[in-house]
Order: C-alpha cells, then sequence, then structure tokens
C-alpha cells in the first residue's frame, strides 16, 4: 500500500507543502496564475505550528479504514474508487456543506472553502485526495514532492516504516555513543563454532568413506 509518511520531528512548518497542495488543486496548475483564480485553491494539508521553536506537524486527512466521514455523509458525496480503493475521496457536486464530515473526523482534516468544482455553491468540503490524479499518472503527492526536509515521504508504507527504523535507531546509538570493542570472542560463541566445526569434519569424513 502506498501512501504519504508522515515524520513531524522534521517538519520545519516552512509551508512548501500548503503551497504545493493548493496550486496541484488549482485549475491552472501554475503557482503564478492560481494567485489570480476565483476562487483561490486552498491546501489539503495544514501545517500547524508546535509548542517549541521551528516545530510544526503537517496536518491531513489519513484515509481512514473504516472512514467516519464516509459513514456519516447523508449524500454519498464521500466515497471510495475503484482503482484507489485506500483513498477517501469527496464529489464537491453532491456535498451540501452539512458539516458532518467535519464533526466526526478525529483529525480535523476537512475545511469548508468555495471550490471551482462546485462553482454553484458558495462552499463545499473540502479534503485531501491523495493527489489520486498524479498517482493515476505515475506521480507523487504535490505534498510529499515539494518536502525539502523529509517530513512527508510518499512510498510503499512497509518501506517508510523500515526507513523510519533505522534512522531511529542511528538516533539513538549516536545520542548513547556505544563504541563497544571485543577483545576476545565469547565463549558462548567460540563453543558453538567449535561445535559447528566439528560436526563438518564429521560429515565431510562420512562422505569421504561413503565413496570409497
Amino acid at each position: 500500500m502506498q501512501t504519504v509518511f508522515v515524520s513531524p520531528e522534521r517538519c520545519i512548518g516552512c509551508k512548501q507543502c500548503e503551497v504545493a497542495c493548493a496550486v496541484a488543486h488549482s485549475q491552472s496548475k501554475n503557482l503564478f496564475l492560481s494567485v489570480f483564480e476565483s476562487p483561490h485553491p486552498k491546501p489539503r494539508i495544514h501545517a500547524e505550528p508546535g509548542l517549541a521553536l521551528n516545530s510544526s506537524f503537517p496536518n491531513k486527512c489519513r484515509h481512514c479504514d473504516p472512514a467516519p466521514c464516509l459513514a456519516a455523509c447523508p449524500t454519498g458525496a464521500i466515497y471510495r474508487p475503484g482503482d484507489r480503493p485506500d483513498t477517501v475521496l469527496l464529489d464537491a457536486q453532491r456535498c451540501i456543506a452539512c458539516g458532518m464530515c467535519a464533526m466526526v473526523c478525529p483529525f480535523a482534516a476537512v475545511t469548508y472553502h468555495a471550490d471551482s468544482a462546485a462553482p454553484q455553491r458558495e462552499v463545499v468540503a473540502i479534503k485531501c485526495d491523495n493527489c489520486i490524479s498524479r498517482q493515476r499518472a505515475g506521480q507523487a503527492p504535490a505534498c510529499a514532492e515539494a518536502c525539502k526536509t523529509g517530513a512527508l515521504q510518499f512510498g510503499e508504507i512497509n518501506e517508510l516504516v523500515k526507513g523510519e527504523r533505522t534512522h531511529y535507531a542511528r538516533l539513538v546509538l549516536d545520542r548513547i555513543k556505544t563504541d563497544v570493542e571485543i577483545i576476545a570472542e565469547p565463549a558462548g560463541v567460540h563453543a558453538w563454532r567449535t561445535w559447528g566445526e566439528a560436526v563438518s569434519q564429521l560429515n565431510a569424513n562420512g562422505k569421504e568413506g561413503a565413496k570409497r
């Protein structure tokens, strides 16, 4: 399963993810032209400042399974596409801005704004769509592509988690600075190796005897 993996300790609050997200969901797909669009494109990810200096958290939809927003939507505006069942999408044309999805979302990832996808409505619900159009074109989500610190990474979840384990292991070892020098081979290891060598020799002798 491919997803956007968030490492909040790496986020510096530069908000490049927000800008990239807004541009990716604009009509022109261009940073400079999108400024003049009406309505203005809105980001689906929000990098909120933390308690410590230079700390921030890039908050976005987790595409839950089961998804509370999907279950609560009375019009069926929220759904899962057949080719990307891990993604929760929102059809702006069917949204009535009732607020139910925002109420039940455990991550406060749904906002309400005017959207070019539903020009007849004053506001509709807006949430992360995993940049599904970009993924279908073989591209990574805009937020992950724009992140320069590695706070947002896109890929197979198991590979990303494995990379984070390696990263944290190196940080821990660097902090405790354990320089272990092996002066002599431990007695237990020496005994097992001696036994293994003896067994290997017996096997070799047995094969030689069988050939004779």
